[in-house]
């Protein structure tokens, strides 16, 4: 049905039969180059994680409602983190959808989601989340928070502690969420690949990625 990689920081690939739909892919912000897959659709959560290249064949940086190959998307205005409440809302948070299963990719958003963006952002079975925190992203004991609130069946922890990356500010270990969460935790290696919704785990799950 589709594979997961983790890139680092916020980057993830998603890839169908069809289509590779590449999230955040601006990797300059972490000291790395920046993602740039051919004839792939980039998704942004803010738009200063868009990277101008005309290789991508879609670039997608804001709330609305859009369908490429088998992935539905529809993304829903959300405040970022370091954001003051009162300003327009810069962030956005995705659902996706390929398959009959549903997934949320979180960025870097404030830790509280109103009941209407709850509501737009419906069921989900799988939640991408940023849990290093240092005030530029959800913290550990937030994005537990929000995981106990979105309820899915897999949770894929991202932008956490990687002396490897060049961060804005210092990241949390990925184990302080894992504590923070308690949930049971297993290893995709360096891919997660989801074959059918048969295939989920029966309850909430931590599903760490190796960066690739």
């Amino acid at each position: 049905m589709f594979d997961i990689e983790y890139k680092g920081g916020n980057t993830i690939v998603l890839s169908t039969k069809k289509v590779n739909v590449v999230f955040d892919p601006k990797q300059s912000v972490i000291g790395l180059k920046d993602l740039v897959v051919k004839d792939a659709v980039q998704i942004a959560t803010e738009e200063r994680f868009v990277v101008s290249d005309d290789a991508f064949r879609l670039t997608i940086d804001g709330p609305g409602e859009y369908e490429v190959a088998d992935v539905s998307a529809k993304g829903v205005a959300a405040c970022r983190h370091i954001d003051n409440p009162s300003v327009p809302p810069a962030a956005t948070v995705y659902q996706v959808e390929v398959g009959g299963v549903r997934a949320v990719i979180l960025g870097n958003i404030s830790p509280t989601l109103s009941e209407d963006q709850l509501e737009a952002i419906g069921v989900i079975d799988l939640a991408v989340v940023p849990v290093g925190g240092g005030g530029y992203t959800l913290d550990a004991t937030s994005a537990a928070m929000l995981v106990r609130q979105l309820e899915p069946k897999v949770v894929i922890p991202v932008h956490y502690a990687d002396t490897t990356l060049k961060y804005e500010v210092p990241q949390d270990a990925l184990e302080t969420f894992i504590s923070e969460l308690g949930a049971p935790v297993e290893s995709a290696g360096s891919k997660y690949r989801l074959k059918t919704a048969a295939n989920l785990p029966q309850s909430l799950t931590v599903m760490t990625i190796d960066r690739s």
